[in-house]
Order: C-alpha cells, then structure tokens, then sequence
C-alpha cells in the first residue's frame, strides 16, 4: 500500500503533492485538451471544477487514506501551480499502475520525467517493488518519456483503459527492485 506520510516530494522543478481543491480549474481546463483526450484514457468523459472537487472530496481523499489510489498534482515547485496529474492505481502489496497527463501550457518542460523519478521514489518507499504503466502505440510521446524514465516495454495486448475502452497497449515496467541492484553495483 502506499504511504501518504510520504507526501509531497519535490524535485528540482517539480513538486509531486494529493490533488487538492485549488487544483480543479486548471485539472479541469487540462482534461479538455485533444491529446489529453485522446490519449489520457481518462475515466470520466468530462470534468468541470465542481466534478473535481467532488472527486478530490469523494475518491483522493479516502484513496490515499486507505493507500490504495494516489491522485496527485504534478505541481511547479516554486508556484505550486498545478502543471499536469500523474495517478497510481491498481495498487497492490508490491506493485501499482503509473498514469500521467501534463497541462498542454506545461509540455516539453521535463516535468513529467521528473515527476515519474519521484513516483518511483514515492513506490519504493511505500514498499512496492514494481511500477507498470500503458500506453497506446501511437503516443511516441509518453513511450519516450516512460524509456527515459527506465520504464522497459514487456509486450502488447488487447486490453481495458482506464477509461473503460478497450485498445491496444503498450506494456511497461520499472522493476524497482533490480534497479536499486543494479545501482549499488
């Protein structure tokens, strides 16, 4: 499960915190762009600031409580100003799902590779040993940032979004466990 004592973590640029309240316009306006739409396989088909917060309200809140759902804010570290969501799911005792999508005013900034660097050190921490995330094939995009991020495709199948369609994805995985060995090497 994952530890929400943890929270926030900061990088160099970016700050990785819950998804709060304050965010809901600017999550809002970001879930209406085309790529995020179309790539982002969100789970609601529409967000407006008071779903937000009725999701910050209903689902954020008690998920990161339990440890069993982070949804959180890829935020600038000296505004705090939201930039993007990045969301772990599927949590288990040793492994969760990584899913992310940037604010198109925050794109070619390094704020997503940063921000995955510290969901591994938030998983770790946590305890888990396995980070997954998916992908379609046509989102060059996120299969670069998730490459550079140390992400390794493991294969492709036919299989359920988070939106609830069913595409074709991309499978990766960051072992975190062989990762740190291979580090102390």
């Amino acid at each position: 499960m994952l530890d929400s004592s943890l929270l926030p973590l900061e990088g160099t640029d970016t700050r990785l915190r819950p998804l709060a309240d304050k965010d809901a316009q600017a999550f809002a306006e970001g879930t209406r762009d085309a790529d995020v739409r179309q790539y982002g396989h969100l789970p609601e088909p529409t967000y407006t600031p008071d779903s937000v917060r009725a999701m910050v309200r209903d689902e954020v809140v008690p998920g990161l409580a339990r440890g069993s759902l982070a949804v959180l804010t890829i935020a600038d570290v000296s505004t705090d100003d939201f930039c993007g969501s990045l969301v772990l799911f599927d949590v288990t005792d040793d492994h969760a799902e990584v899913g992310f999508w940037l604010h198109p005013a925050h794109r070619g900034t390094g704020r997503i590779t940063e921000a995955l660097d510290l969901a591994v050190s938030f998983v770790r921490r946590s305890g888990l040993s396995q980070l997954t995330a998916r992908t379609v094939p046509v989102n060059t995009a996120s299969r670069h940032v998730l490459t550079r991020a140390g992400f390794v495709p493991v294969g492709r199948t036919a299989d359920r979004a988070p939106s609830g369609h069913t595409t074709t994805l991309l499978h990766y995985v960051y072992d975190i466990t062989r990762t740190d060995a291979a580090r102390a090497t």
